[in-house]
């Protein structure tokens, strides 16, 4: 195995387009709080816990990405190691406590971060296999917010924190589409599942509306 080949495998694992979307979310909002190297900070915090997320689903998820024939992922394809994420794994979570406990998100914004990183973390063990599958999404992404306003010493706007719960869960519904049948074939029965294709389909663009009235009847405040 050449060595770029193991890169982008790691790379790939961290579930790399989610990862680069919440780190540049996370980096954006702190900007608008506090200054381009906390900012930064932040994002590396980030960054690091999303690491720990990422590699965590794909090992858990290894046996049925494998089943369901899922070649593009990097542990079904070979691209990377069990051990060397594992590895990785142990690396990145104490970065993300060390940048975020001894940076600019402190000892308040650090346990919010902790909370998304433990409410994303039960979701990989089996919430999302269960009617609760969307409250994980709505807790991390919830905290979020929450966790770059305190390093400003702010609380961020409820609607702010609603808008991350309300987007982040359109996302949950929409992303498990693809797999559905895949996933009721091999147990993992979240809401998404449950409820069926045109359900979810519905629920998530209630939540979108939902989500683009409040974001026009406050973003220009």
């Amino acid at each position: 195995m050449t060595l770029n080949r193991r890169i982008v495998g790691i790379v790939k694992a961290t579930h790399f387009g989610p990862t680069v979307l919440v780190v540049s979310i996370s980096f954006i909002l702190a900007i608008t709080q506090l200054s381009f190297s906390k900012s930064f900070e932040i994002a590396l915090a980030i960054l690091a816990g999303q690491c720990v997320v990422g590699w965590t689903n794909e090992l858990i998820d290894q046996v049925r990405d494998t089943e369901a024939g899922r070649i593009k992922k990097p542990l079904v394809a070979g691209s990377v190691t069990r051990k060397q994420l594992q590895i990785g794994i142990a690396l990145a979570l104490t970065l993300a406590v060390l940048l975020s406990f001894l940076g600019p998100l402190g000892s308040k914004g650090g346990w919010l971060h902790m909370l998304g990183l433990l409410s994303a973390t039960i979701y990989n063990f089996g919430a999302k296999s269960t009617w609760l599958s969307p409250l994980p999404y709505a807790i991390s992404f919830g905290a979020l917010p929450w966790a770059v306003y305190s390093a400003a010493s702010k609380n961020p706007p409820l609607w702010l924190v609603l808008e991350f719960v309300l987007v982040t869960d359109v996302f949950h519904f929409m992303n498990v589409l693809k797999d559905l049948e895949w996933d009721r074939k091999q147990g993992v029965l979240g809401m998404p599942q449950r409820v069926g294709k045109s359900w979810a389909l519905s629920i998530s663009a209630v939540f979108a509306l939902i989500s683009i009235l409040i974001f026009a009847t406050n973003a220009s405040r």
